[in-house]
């Protein structure tokens, strides 16, 4: 079984509470025995997939295997040529050099529903909305990769992992994959 589900702000990636005020997975009616693959930090929104089959983890978290996952990040500023090149050459986080990735200014800009709580706006400071691809998901990567670059994220939504994309199933919701899904997910199709 493979679910997708797309985690609001708040909600911590696992069933167990951790002290903090934020829900946990357990308030979404998953079935049994099913745990998420990957993380999304409780600051971060999107795409999350979650299973019964411990095959899924390697298939999609393997930095080996190149699985791509896409994020839709919201900065600070208006990052530059140069600062793409950075981005997209890999960054020193923690004493590690990220894999290349793909990194873009998002043309046009999304128009999305406010986020609640709704993020910080400064007038003086003008934001902008880039996407990323990773083959790699190290600890709160995309914010360090974001921050190092001299743009801070201000809100992040996984959009997409291999070719499936989170955009129709709504906010807090979950569904089972199908097999065609499931291909999607694996980047087959």
């Amino acid at each position: 079984m493979l679910i997708a589900f797309h985690k609001p702000y708040g909600v911590l990636s696992q069933f167990t509470t951790d002290g903090s005020p934020h829900k946990t997975l357990s308030s979404f009616g998953f079935p049994p025995r099913v745990y998420p693959i990957g993380r999304l930090d409780a600051d971060s929104e999107g795409l999350l997939l979650l299973s019964d089959e411990p095959a899924w983890n390697d298939r999609l978290l393997n930095p080996r295997r190149g699985h791509g996952r896409e994020y839709w990040v919201q900065v600070e500023g208006t990052p530059t040529k140069d600062s793409f090149a950075k981005l997209q050459a890999g960054l020193f986080i923690q004493g590690e050099k990220t894999k290349p990735c793909q990194a873009w200014r998002l043309e046009p800009q999304p128009l999305l529903e406010a986020r609640i709580p709704p993020i910080r706006v400064r007038k003086s400071i003008p934001d902008t909305w880039i996407g990323m691809i990773l083959t790699e998901g190290k600890n709160r990567q995309v914010r360090r990769m974001t921050a190092q670059i001299g743009h801070p994220t201000l809100r992040l939504i996984r959009v997409r992992i291999g070719n499936f994309e989170v955009f129709h199933i709504p906010l807090g919701q979950w569904q089972n994959l199908t097999p065609q899904d499931m291909l999607l997910v694996d980047g087959v199709v």
